[in-house]
């Protein structure tokens, strides 16, 4: 059984940062795209951006220059480095991995963790 974890969330002042993980168990992380989606109250899940095997990232217009994903395939692991952040960006923050195992492609996602940007 495939787990995506996420942690790192939690309360932050306007401007300042977080960096939130995403921990895969299982064998799937090296051949997975891994993407970061966000969910405010009241509004739909939205892409913030992703990373490909090979390292490409794209990134939602709202976060670029703000926002950076990285990944360790050694450790599994995916990041999200938050930078200035803003009240708009508080959202409960969920992992994704996509890929394919043979002929059958995946598309998992974490439990999600909150981020509140408050004074």
């Amino acid at each position: 059984q495939v787990r995506l974890v996420e942690s790192g969330g939690g309360l932050v002042q306007p401007g300042g940062s977080l960096r939130l993980s995403c921990a895969a168990s299982g064998s799937i992380f090296s051949r997975s795209v891994m993407g970061w989606y966000r969910q405010a109250p009241g509004k739909q899940r939205e892409l913030v951006g992703g990373i490909t095997t090979g390292g490409n990232t794209n990134y939602a217009d709202s976060v670029k220059g703000r926002f950076t994903i990285s990944r360790d395939n050694a450790k599994n692991t995916v990041y999200l480095q938050m930078n200035s952040l803003q009240a708009e960006d508080t959202a409960v923050y969920y992992c994704n991995a996509k890929g394919q195992l043979g002929i059958n492609r995946y598309d998992l996602w974490g439990q999600g963790t909150q981020v509140t940007v408050s004074s």
